[in-house]
């Protein structure tokens, strides 16, 4: 099959599909037996920049679901890691950063991102879009201010107090940093593409933190400015929390806008606006519950998401490590089938 027949691609650029295409954030890791098996004894991080490993983890939930695109097994921090930062992903705990960035002389250790910092992400993207045949893939990064949240507060945070003090407090130096942040991510999505990615997903996963309002002033432009140099694959915008943001969120400039569990399709079309597909947008605690529930909750979203232009079934947020697989198997199957 050609790439651009693809149910995946022709759903995010609002073409009609044979059925609606699903895959699944986090679709690659924690809830398969083996993903735990090559991951046994390897660091996140290690992992991430080993492009065997990358191609076998990425390629494991496509051949187990059946599902219509790969996403890139990968990190968001892996470009902050390759310029030289010094942080770690801890176990139950997620990225921490030895040295967070609070003033102006901290940004010196943001250098732009080369090519050559990341050739592994080359080299198994490469290696994928043999594998994978006529299932897309999809490249990934972070958008800047989750990843300033991080850089900022040294790690996760609930409040996110320390990063809102710079963008409200410090806006100069709040806006030098996104430009930092922006470049990089940029470069990043870039890569992927010229090896290959035919799509790519921004994910901004604490921009929820943030009312409409600020986000158009502090974080609008700088994502603009990402959408606007990948244009040419379609270009997917999560983040979660964002119930408050899908207006403004649909104005950035991507493609697709996600949505998380707590909108339904139908009302987050209206907020969204025209010229949009959708993404999502099943709780992903649903598949912890009997099939029964999932199934009617899952035709739910389908029967909503039928009010957008293009639909893409995924879950509102990622997978759960303890999700059973056949759920999702039979979930990949139900939405497949569905009329």
């Amino acid at each position: 099959m050609n790439l651009a027949d693809s149910a995946f691609l022709r759903a995010c650029r609002r073409q009609p599909v044979p059925h609606t295409p699903v895959w699944y954030m986090r679709q690659a890791g924690r809830a398969l037996p083996e993903y735990h098996k090559v991951r046994a004894g390897v660091p996140m991080l290690t992992a991430c920049a080993t492009p065997d490993l990358i191609v076998e983890i990425t390629m494991q939930p496509v051949r187990r679901y059946g599902v219509d695109a790969a996403i890139f097994f990968s990190d968001i921090v892996v470009p902050l890691k390759a310029i030289g930062i010094d942080l770690d992903i801890k176990p139950g705990v997620g990225p921490v950063v030895a040295d967070p960035i609070r003033d102006a002389k901290d940004l010196d250790a943001l250098r732009p991102l080369e090519p050559d910092d990341v050739s592994y992400v080359t080299e198994a993207i490469e290696a994928l879009t043999g594998e994978l045949g006529g299932t897309p893939l999809i490249g990934f990064a972070g958008a800047p201010f989750t990843l300033g949240s991080y850089l900022i507060e040294g790690g996760p945070s609930k409040n996110h107090d320390k990063t809102k003090a710079m963008m409200y407090g410090a806006p100069e130096l709040w806006h030098t940093l996104m430009e930092r942040l922006t470049g990089i991510v940029l470069e990043h999505l870039r890569i992927q593409i010229a090896a290959g990615a035919s799509a790519v997903q921004l994910f901004d996963s604490w921009v929820g933190a943030i009312p409409a309002e600020d986000y158009r002033e502090f974080i609008l432009p700088h994502t603009r400015r990402i959408f606007e140099g990948v244009a040419g694959v379609p270009r997917i915008h999560f983040g979660v929390g964002t119930g408050e943001l899908l207006g403004v969120l649909g104005e950035a400039g991507a493609d697709v806008v996600g949505v998380d569990w707590r909108v339904p399709l139908d009302e987050a079309v209206r907020r969204v606006g025209p010229g949009k597909a959708l993404q999502g947008n099943l709780d992903p605690a649903l598949l912890l519950a009997p099939w029964e529930v999932v199934e009617r909750k899952a035709l739910d979203v389908l029967r909503r998401g039928r009010a957008a232009e293009g639909h893409v079934f995924n879950l509102g947020h990622g997978v759960l490590p303890s999700t059973d697989p056949d759920q999702l198997k039979r979930l990949t199957d139900l939405v497949h089938e569905a009329a």
